[in-house]
């Protein structure tokens, strides 16, 4: 049995004495008022379109990548580990309720928004791993045991502590080495300002501080002292040539010497709309995710999409990709299976370029000896055909000892030669 006596708090070192001390560590249930006025906590930020967008990219990213268990031969080559108990788990169905996709979906959104993912392992008899349970990170509170190693409470299961052995816990950047810090909670102000920006834009289209245009009567005109006649002059030039398309090039007819003024938009919203597209490259520079892969193409071109869409993939993506695979090696399997089984997720596909140069790359690699016609046939998800396992080698890199042998020819050879020479003459 487990007595939160017996712990450290991660954030302060000292020995916890309440149950309630989730408040301690970062990724914690209270919002954050950030400079610009707003409260920001998980559920406001997901107001913010851009930061929406990068946390359901790196998700959905990640979960559409297949999750495999290997195992290391003796020639150094590899194969699935299929026959594993945990091959099942981690490829195929990680619980009774969630499918794979939304199992790594759902993994990847809480170390986005809240910086750490855990799930409840449960072991058969043999000590292997059936089922992964995802737990919300605000419901799970890290202790520091005394041998220094993180023990997980449990909030709505009555406070009950876990080993380290029960728990897959994944951890973003992290300075105790016991619990990632929350993105969200680190950078309120930037995700705060995003928010003021898109608050006051609402706020300006709502009011309708600015007019389309005026209506100006010379000086020396007599003032019009009704207000019900002001209203209806307004309200019939509105009608006669406002509405859009279906007044579009309409003529005017204006007397007593007045006219029409078109307002031009003012510099307060020309900056207002700057203001909210900084805020989208805030947000992406928090998610290192390149602006053009959340829909805002303003510095895309059909030159550079390609060369962003893999920086992503190897600046961005790869870093959480590694967290997750040492983590699951570490929680999953067994100190001993660690030398022959391996975990890793199989991003060939997202590196891939277009069709064409694809192609191009693999005929210089058939042609300079260093894949086969199966070899190609396996990363393009199609099956091995019969003597397919041959591979090339070019004249020009054969060893010249064997070139020259081969260049010897046998007397039989010789005498076909001549005999060919002699049906010529």
């Amino acid at each position: 049995m487990f007595w939160p006596s017996l712990f450290n708090s991660p954030a302060t070192g000292s020995p916890q004495k309440s149950q309630n001390w989730t408040g301690n560590w970062v990724s914690s249930n209270t919002s954050r008022q950030s400079a610009a006025g707003t409260m920001v906590n998980t559920e406001t930020a997901l107001g913010v379109s851009a930061l929406r967008g990068c946390v359901t990219l790196l998700a959905e990213s990640l979960a559409q990548l297949p999750c495999e268990l290997y195992r290391r031969d003796d020639k150094g080559g590899r194969e699935r580990a299929n026959d594993h108990p945990l091959y099942d788990v981690i490829h195929s169905q990680p619980n009774r309720k969630d499918t794979t996709f939304e199992y790594y979906e759902q993994g990847m959104g809480h170390l986005a928004l809240e910086g750490n993912e855990f799930s409840l392992i449960e072991r058969d008899g043999a000590g292997y791993p059936t089922e992964l349970i995802p737990v919300h990170p605000k419901k799970v509170g890290v202790l520091k045991g005394q041998d220094g190693l993180p023990y997980y409470q449990l909030l709505d299961y009555k406070n009950q502590i876990l080993p380290m052995r029960s728990v897959h816990h994944v951890k973003a950047f992290s300075l105790d080495g016991y619990v990632g810090l929350s993105p969200i909670a680190t950078n309120a102000d930037t995700i705060g300002l995003a928010m003021a920006t898109e608050q006051h834009a609402s706020a300006v289209f709502q009011r309708g501080a600015t007019m389309a245009g005026v209506i100006e009567r010379p000086r020396e005109a007599t003032a019009i002292k009704d207000q019900a006649s002001v209203d209806r002059l307004l309200s019939k030039f509105t009608e006669r040539h406002g509405g859009g398309l279906r007044n579009a090039f309409s003529v005017a007819l204006l007397q007593e010497g007045m006219q029409y003024k078109q307002l031009a938009m003012d510099n307060e919203k020309a900056q207002l709309l700057e203001s909210r597209n900084f805020g989208v490259v805030e947000v992406c520079r928090l998610y290192r995710v390149a602006p053009n892969m959340i829909q805002h193409l303003d510095k895309a071109t059909f030159n550079n999409i390609e060369h962003l869409g893999l920086q992503f993939v190897i600046y961005t993506l790869m870093p959480w990709i590694k967290r997750k695979e040492a983590a699951m090696m570490r929680d999953l399997l067994i100190p001993s299976e660690r030398k022959n089984l391996y975990i890793e997720f199989n991003v060939s596909g997202l590196l891939r370029g277009d069709q064409k140069s694809r192609f191009e790359a693999y005929a210089i690699a058939r042609q300079w000896g260093w894949l086969s016609v199966n070899d190609i046939r396996r990363l393009e998800n199609m099956p091995p055909i019969k003597g397919g396992d041959r591979y090339l080698s070019p004249m020009n890199m054969v060893d010249s000892q064997q070139m020259q042998n081969s260049l010897n020819a046998t007397p039989q050879q010789m005498q076909e030669i001549e005999g060919i020479l002699a049906c010529t003459q």
